[in-house]
């Protein structure tokens, strides 16, 4: 059996001359503003081609378990604004933790963005300590911030909480 992949994307850069188009596109992805984060298949139909077209504002990757579970507990809301907690997880989702629940989304069994009656599908996200390793103006791969980068989004995200 072949392993997929859960996928966060960050939105860095603002929402000053963004082209329309590019625009409309975060907002399907839920990336409304600078530093929210959401998370995402990477089987997910038509994901390849929205992150292709959106490449130039965000960056994304895979992310682990443990970090998962680190956002959820520290940055997930229920509608209303509440904090995410053992009690409404267990309550609400039939799971008995927020671990438990980091690993059914994790392994695929549920989809957090199918859950938005439930959890808010946006991690609002703060400046990452230290400030940015690179330019938020140029990719990954030439020492910047933004595109696709692998695992190394588990540090970024770390960073951010």
């Amino acid at each position: 059996m072949i392993r997929m992949s859960i996928l966060a994307i960050i939105r860095l850069r603002g929402r000053v001359d963004v082209d329309p188009d590019v625009e409309t596109t975060l907002r399907l992805l839920r990336l409304y503003k600078k530093f929210h984060m959401t998370i995402y298949p990477s089987k997910l139909e038509g994901l390849e081609g929205m992150l292709r077209k959106t490449q130039h504002w965000i960056t994304w990757g895979e992310i682990d378990l443990d970090t998962l579970t680190e956002v959820l507990i520290e940055r997930g809301e229920i509608p209303g604004g509440k904090k995410l907690t053992d009690e409404y997880v267990k309550e609400r989702l039939g799971y008995s933790s927020i671990k438990d629940l980091a690993r059914a989304i994790y392994e695929e069994k549920i989809y957090l963005h199918k859950l938005s009656d439930y959890i808010k599908p946006v991690f609002r996200l703060h400046p990452p300590r230290g400030g940015f390793r690179g330019s938020v103006k140029k990719p990954f791969k030439e020492n910047g911030e933004l595109g696709y980068r692998g695992y190394a989004i588990n540090e970024l995200i770390r960073r951010m909480l």
